[in-house]
């Protein structure tokens, strides 16, 4: 069963990556017109789970919305913010994705993908350290 997810706090998360509030009330969220504001922002509020738990839907909203919701879903997907944003629901619109707290093994995939990610550069930085040391040792590499 996953853990209470509280809107306030999403909304505090998203506007520290310097997301704008709209403060839209449930009622204007649940008439799903992302496209008539005229400001780039997100709106959030609670969902109920089928089992009962308490989460967040978070709704992009403004002319370029499909954007906005992107940048929801990496916002919140950062390894020190730890949320797993999904769109799965059968209630949300196009513009609204569901919060919830991650899973243990799904920060550990994420972090797992990270580091495949980034293993080609850490190799290459890793050899022209070894170069440059090589080099500072008064030996040179035999090309």
């Amino acid at each position: 069963m996953p853990r209470v997810t509280r809107a306030h706090t999403v909304a505090h998360h998203l506007v520290q990556g310097g997301l704008t509030d709209l403060k839209l009330s449930e009622a204007t969220q649940l008439k799903d017109r992302p496209g008539l504001y005229h400001e780039d922002g997100f709106s959030v509020r609670s969902y109920h789970a089928p089992d009962g738990t308490l989460l967040t839907v978070a709704g992009a909203y403004g002319p370029d919305w499909v954007m906005t919701r992107a940048e929801i879903r990496y916002r919140l997907e950062q390894p020190y913010i730890r949320y797993t944003v999904t769109d799965d629901a059968p209630e949300l619109g196009d513009h609204e994705l569901l919060v919830r707290w991650a899973t243990g093994e799904e920060l550990r995939a994420r972090r797992q993908a990270a580091a495949a990610r980034q293993a080609p550069l850490v190799a290459l930085i890793l050899r022209q350290e070894a170069e440059q040391a090589a080099e500072d040792a008064g030996q040179s590499t035999l090309f």
